[in-house]
This record gives structure tokens, sequence and C-alpha cells, in this order.
């Protein structure tokens, strides 16, 4: 199963860069080259993982289709009754509407429900990236709606497996901060320093308002998981205070790991603690520790 998948990734990828230059084909099989169709026929996939459309760059696009046409063709799926579904070229399809056009070139590949949304991610991962959210969502619905692994999916879109399982961990942090990844005010690294802090929302309002960058984010979200420094009380031994070795050494780990590390003295005794979320970032902790 995971070999078709690849293979569906490398047929797209060939068939969006031939889709232009296509002869047109006869007969009535599965699939046809390059034609045109009414605009009014076509509508958009509500399983697009693009959901946010720049409104000044399609009509910027507007405006060169208004002079040079539609140079590529957008791909469509048949739905029956005359209608087709996007698969890759939305903007392109949003923006004929807007230069007034009425039809638009097009091929038509008959492609599953679980293929064309496949197709749709692949193609916008391959041509403009998604923000991080949208990309993660593409993901998320790709395993729980059509049963894809995270190796299937590293296949299929050429993306390695640790930034898959690295994306669909955004999906934990909290509407707020999510909404700041889409509004392009937390940036991957943000997110990803974000998924450490002991308070994910506090965070993300401190790099906001003092605007941190990552490596700044990155030590700010290890320094929530240190305990705070007791006040000392009349006649308090020093010796109870938090050890400053200690946090420099868990400061060390959590560097060495990537993840958060707190370490507990009692003593001559101790414990270390390294939290993960998932078991990606398991098997990642084993591998370094087996060097």
């Amino acid at each position: 199963m995971a070999a078709k998948k690849a293979g569906l990734g490398r047929g797209l990828s060939a068939l969006l860069e031939e889709m232009g230059s296509a002869a047109p084909e006869s007969g009535g099989g599965e699939s046809r080259s390059a034609s045109t169709l009414p605009i009014s026929m076509i509508e958009p996939s509500l399983k697009q993982p693009r959901r946010h459309f720049d409104e000044l760059l399609l009509n910027e696009l507007a405006d060169s289709i208004r002079i040079k046409g539609v140079l590529q063709p957008i791909l469509v799926r048949p739905l029956g009754n005359g209608r087709y579904e996007i698969v890759a070229g939305e903007r392109r399809w949003r923006a004929s509407q807007i230069a007034g056009l009425h039809e638009i070139p097009v091929v038509i590949k008959a492609f599953s429900e679980a293929d064309g949304f496949e197709a749709a991610l692949i193609e916008n991962i391959q041509r403009a990236d998604l923000n991080p959210l949208e990309e993660a969502q593409g993901y998320q619905r790709l395993v729980k709606d059509f049963g894809h692994t995270q190796e299937m999916i590293s296949a299929v879109t050429g993306k390695a497996r640790s930034h898959i399982a690295n994306l669909l961990r955004l999906l934990d942090l909290p509407e707020d901060v999510q909404t700041l990844v889409k509004m392009g005010l937390l940036s991957l690294g943000h997110a990803k320093a974000i998924l450490q802090a002991k308070d994910a929302s506090a965070l993300a309002k401190e790099i906001a308002a003092k605007g941190l960058n990552v490596r700044q984010a990155e030590e700010a979200a290890r320094r929530s998981h240190l305990a705070p420094e007791p006040k000392k009380t009349p006649g308090q031994p020093a010796s109870t205070r938090r050890d400053a070795d200690l946090e420099a050494l868990e400061g060390q780990l959590s560097e060495a790991l990537g993840l958060p590390v707190t370490i507990e003295a009692r003593g001559k005794r101790g414990s270390v603690t390294v939290k993960f979320s998932d078991l990606d970032q398991l098997d990642n902790i084993i591998a370094k520790l087996q060097g």
C-alpha cells in the first residue's frame, strides 16, 4: 500500500509538469488531456488543505490572466451530473473569476476522493508552502480520514518523517496559539519552542509582546520548567535553595535532546525526567543516547 501512495506522489508531480503540453486524447477513458470547461461547472474541494487565499496576490494573478490567459490548466476530477471538483489550481480558478473568464483550461483525472485530496495536498506543498497549521491539518486528514501512516506521507510528499511528526504536534497547541501561527505572527520555529513550554499561551503572548526570536523563545520555554527559587525565610540555610549547577545541567541536557529536562536531587541521589509528546520524540531520544 505504501508503494502505491509513493507512486501517486511521483505521478502527480510528473502530471503537473506536463499538463500544459499534453495532446488531446480520443475516446471516453477514465481521464483526458487538457481541454476547457465553463468555470460555473467547477467547484472547490471542501477538503482543500489551503483555506486562506491572499486577496492582493489573487488580484495580481487575475491581472496576469487578463493579459496572458491561464498558462497552465487546473486539475479536476469528475463528480457526476456535469460537475467537477478542483484537485489542484484553486488559486488560478479564483483569479480567473476575478478576471472575468467564463471558461478555464483543465485536465480531467478520475481521482478517487482519497487520491484527489492527497494530490491537492502534495500540489500545495510543492508549489506554494501552506502555513504550518494548514500543512499540519492536511497531514492529519490523511492520517484520520484515509488511514495514512507518517511513513506513507513522507514517501508521497518527500518530507522527512520527523518534519511531519513535528507539524502534527502543532495541533496540540491551544487554539489561541494556533491562531497566532495562522496569522503569521508566530513562525514554525516559535511554535516548536512553545510546544516545550509549561504554559504555551503565556509564552506565545510573551513572544508576540517582546518580539522574541526563536532562540530566545526556546530559552524562555526552558526556563518555564525550572522550579521558582523559594523565598528565603529568616534562619533558612542556603543549601535548601535550588542548585545553580543543576539548572545549568538541565539547560545542557534540554539543548542536547531538544526536549524539556528536569533534574531532581536529594542528597547524593536523584532523578532525571525527560518529557516527550509522542513516540517519534521517544525514538529520537533513544537514538541520541545510543550515539
